[in-house]
């Protein structure tokens, strides 16, 4: 099986060819228009995904060293994300896909972001507990299989990659603002500023009120010392950052003793976090818990992962037809 595989979900245009399970090149081209906007405008992502998609495949099959006519399938992102971000890559893989005569494979955004463990060794074995983090979902998974998994604990409001921007946003820095918190944050001192964690039953998550609490504590501060961002950047990223990885880690170990799993993997684009890596292994070092972590490269929206998932799949001969359309809301399990 050779395919090629589109990801047009948010802000990065992607194209991968995988054969036989392989992954052969794995092409992004990063939007940076949205930075002087201060995050994703859904109308500029849909034009540049216009633009770079052809440049985009071309360069993958030419990496990949394939043909079109060599392929036997084209995978897609069908959602969740933005709906005109994934109208591009839809549109664009069913007429590719017609024009060859060969058959589609949808492919759930976040699914994807979980099976992109399987890209490279080492891998996982089923079943095991995944944390899928990113700037719109935080989601506790119970992989049961390639194909088959649940939702066990996930937010109530907001992401935790929107609580890592908006802090951005707060103390002045670009978009985006989560790999420059992460980068401060290893010149600061995390516990310099204490910020409340809350706590949500269960398994589930909540971001919105740490978010009150830091606009509220920065807004005080400024009020007394209108230098006081400027003065304490660093100290206040780490201390954020130990905070939103608190909350997470709180929850991944609740998880673990009640599942009985041993093995716990990071997926999505927080998954990058120095300070997650860093902290779930020490917890996974304490706990006798076998730790995945994917390569930088696979932590992003790729279409390396897209490949894995359509992979898989493809192997259970679950192919869709040339009516499926895009859904930004995409059901983790449909």
């Amino acid at each position: 099986m050779i395919l090629l595989a589109i990801e047009s979900s948010c802000d990065e245009t992607s194209a991968a060819v995988m054969v036989h399970g392989e992954l052969r090149s794995n092409i992004i081209s990063t939007q940076l228009i949205h930075t002087e906007w201060g995050g994703v405008v859904p109308e500029l992502a849909s034009r540049a995904h216009q633009k770079s998609i052809i440049p985009v495949v071309q360069e993958a099959l030419q990496k990949a060293n394939i043909n079109k006519n060599d392929l036997n399938a084209i995978a897609f992102t069908r959602g969740p994300g933005l709906l005109g971000a994934l109208m591009i890559g839809t549109s664009f893989a069913k007429a590719l896909a017609l024009s060859l005569d060969i058959p589609l494979i949808d492919v759930n955004h976040m699914q994807a972001h979980v099976l992109a463990h399987f890209i490279e060794e080492p891998r996982p074995a089923f079943p095991f507990l995944c944390l899928t983090v990113s700037g719109g979902h935080t989601q506790l998974v119970w992989v049961k299989s390639a194909l088959d998994m649940e939702i066990i604990g996930e937010t109530m409001d907001d992401a935790v990659g929107e609580a890592f921007d908006k802090t951005a946003k707060l103390i002045g820095l670009p978009y985006p603002g989560g790999p420059l918190i992460d980068k401060l944050a290893k010149e600061g001192n995390p516990d310099r500023f204490p910020f409340p964690m809350g706590e949500m039953p269960g398994l589930n998550f909540s971001f919105s009120g740490i978010k009150t609490s830091i606009l509220y504590f920065l807004q005080k501060q400024v009020a007394m010392n209108p230098k006081f961002i400027e003065e304490n950047k660093a100290d206040i990223c780490a201390s954020v950052q130990k905070t939103l990885i608190e909350i997470l880690l709180r929850k991944v170990k609740k998880a673990m003793v009640q599942t009985g799993c041993k093995q716990i993997a990071i997926a999505g684009g927080v998954s990058a976090n120095s300070g997650l890596r860093t902290r779930i292994q020490e917890m996974g070092a304490k706990q006798g818990w076998e730790v995945y972590i994917p390569a930088f490269s696979y932590c992003t929206d790729n279409a390396g992962m897209i490949a894995m998932a359509a992979h898989f799949k493809a192997e259970a001969g679950e192919f869709c037809g040339q009516d499926v359309s895009p859904l930004a809301s995409l059901s983790f399990l449909a």
